[in-house]
């Protein structure tokens, strides 16, 4: 793999908003414990309800309409408990203590996945370089779907806009049996590698929480229900199917709709523009003023405030969302909300014009 210069950003003037706006949110926002307090009890009751979920479908499982009611629930309850304490815990967001956030981590290896691989494709590429080619991880997962302008581009990608309606259904399928393995064993434009070196532990906790998960999951309600195990398993498919449903509204509603930035770093690797205005030209809400919308979907319905303020708990983002849509109109920068499904059908625009060779994106630094 090619060695690529690491991107910089320019340094903030003493005038820059983002030094205001810190300011503001510091003084007049984040001295509420109680807001805190409310995040915290939120990510216990979400663990509890994926927890009775799991229940759920142990004592009632015997009747096949509950067993497919609790196994999506769980499926549910698992996105949700995902993107809002999980997603906290892993910014230290959700305790004060960065020891307590690091053990809630570890309800993705409930989830059968691997809290350290994530974190780090999530902190150490993701964040500091949203929407960069080559270094935003998080953006380019696969071959089979074409998000970044500047992707190699093959023959199927003319019908992505199409066929990823019935892929996106798998992603956590996806995630839990190839991208976990892909992150861990694979070569071929594993970005990950270039800055990150996996313990062993990791390797040994990446094939064990695999193996308890599908034992709790599968195994154990196969040994105790009195149902045909095809039924649990396509139960067990079906909780994927849904789960995966509901969280990827969040995952294409933030940064790639068919308006989004993909700047391409100079040879230097020195971006024109700060890190902060970077943050808001590559990120956008979506229904930020639903009530519904920001318990379901934590910081990512006010996906703007996270990557401006990412070791915040989410709670606080309708507060922090205020000031920033001040600045954004005093500045004169780029702040966008949309519903939920003008966003999402947004990112299936940006498909269908990436599913040309040619490139019809400008993708330099705006």
């Amino acid at each position: 793999m090619e060695k690529l210069i690491k991107p910089t950003f320019k340094k903030a003037s003493p005038d820059d908003f983002f030094k205001k706006m810190q300011k503001e949110v510091q003084e007049n926002i984040l001295k509420n414990p109680h807001i805190q307090t409310g995040n915290i009890i939120k990510s216990f009751f979400l663990l509890a309800g994926y927890l009775g979920s799991y229940v759920g479908i142990l004592v009632f499982g015997n009747t096949t309409g509950w067993l497919f009611f609790f196994y999506i629930l769980a499926g549910l309850f698992m996105i949700v408990l995902f993107v809002n304490a999980f997603h906290d815990a892993a910014h230290n967001a959700v305790f004060r203590n960065p020891k307590h956030n690091k053990w809630f981590t570890y309800v993705l290896e409930l989830f059968g996945s691997n809290s350290f691989i994530w974190k780090k494709r999530h902190l150490v590429l993701h964040h500091p370089y949203a929407n960069i080619p080559n270094w935003d991880v998080d953006i380019k997962q696969s071959d089979m779907v074409r998000i970044f302008p500047t992707s190699p581009f093959f023959n199927y990608h003319k019908y992505q806009h199409i066929y990823m309606w019935l892929l996106y259904p798998f992603y956590t399928l996806n995630w839990l049996f190839i991208r976990d393995f892909k992150d861990f064993f694979g070569t071929k434009d594993n970005y990950l590698k270039r800055v990150v070196t996996i313990p062993t532990i990791e390797y040994v906790k990446l094939f064990a929480c695999k193996l308890f998960n599908l034992f709790y999951l599968l195994a154990i309600p196969m040994m105790v229900l009195h149902q045909p195990w095809y039924m649990i398993l396509l139960a067990w498919f079906v909780m994927h199917l849904s789960g995966s449903a509901l969280g990827v509204v969040a995952l294409l509603s933030t940064h790639v709709d068919e308006h989004a930035h993909f700047p391409m770093p100079p040879e230097d690797g020195k971006m024109q523009t700060t890190w902060a205005e970077h943050q808001m030209r590559v990120t956008k809400d979506f229904s930020a003023d639903s009530a519904v919308a920001n318990f379901l979907f934590g910081g990512f319905t006010h996906h703007v405030a996270h990557h401006l303020f990412p070791g915040v708990a989410h709670t606080y983002y309708p507060y922090i969302t205020k000031v920033i849509r001040k600045y954004a109109a005093e500045y004169n920068l780029p702040y966008h909300c949309y519903p939920f499904w003008k966003a999402v059908a947004s990112h299936f625009r940006l498909l269908q014009k990436n599913a040309k060779e040619e490139n019809l994106f400008r993708t330099g630094e705006l």
